[in-house]
């Protein structure tokens, strides 16, 4: 079993991606990522009783196109300016520390669903500034029109423009919170 350093983790968004992946026209995907969240990962000696928390900013989508990003954003897709956050919380852990299985409340669009997302554990480390560091990969995939995501074109060739399947990846770095920070720096000190 991977020996996770219980406590509250906060996540580092420098060194954090939330991505998704879509098929676009059925020939190619189209990739993204959010640019605005916070989230906090609290770690229990019981990974069972353990918990995450994460709010996404909508509005913050990048695709690498503006045109896109704008369209994301609109009442087409997200509204983001009427529903501008995204949330997961989770309901329950579970796994052997290396492979987990976090399930939880997904929000997208102001619809809120259940999910499971398939994470492991990637280590932890300390860093050259004497900083703890976890980190996790995760992914799912939903259908983005039980988010109420429906908005589509039809193409002349047959099919249409948006998939409907929708792959979350998420690569996670994240660090004590200050107070477990503190406490973790005076036990060593005092070791």
């Amino acid at each position: 079993m991977a020996d996770i350093p219980p406590g509250t983790y906060v996540i580092d968004p420098a060194h954090t991606e939330i991505g998704f992946s879509v098929r676009h026209a059925g020939i190619s995907k189209v990739r993204g990522k959010f640019e605005k969240f916070t989230g906090t990962l609290q770690v229990n000696d019981d990974l069972a009783s353990s918990a995450v928390n994460v709010t996404i900013d909508a509005a913050s989508v990048s695709t690498g196109d503006p045109n896109r990003d704008g369209h994301l954003r609109s009442a087409d897709f997200w509204d983001a300016e009427n529903k501008p956050e995204w949330t997961f919380v989770s309901t329950g852990v579970t796994g052997d520390g290396e492979e987990l299985t976090v399930a939880g409340d997904l929000t997208i669009n102001g619809v809120t669903r259940p999910v499971e997302l398939a994470a492991e554990f990637n280590g932890a480390a300390v860093d050259p500034f004497g900083s703890r560091r976890i980190g996790f990969s995760a992914t799912t995939v939903v259908n983005r029109k039980d988010f109420d995501l429906t908005w589509n074109a039809a193409l002349e060739t047959g099919g249409i423009l948006v998939g409907e399947k929708v792959t979350i990846n998420l690569e996670i770095e994240a660090t004590p919170q200050a107070s477990d920070a503190r406490e973790s720096a005076e036990a060593e000190a005092h070791a």
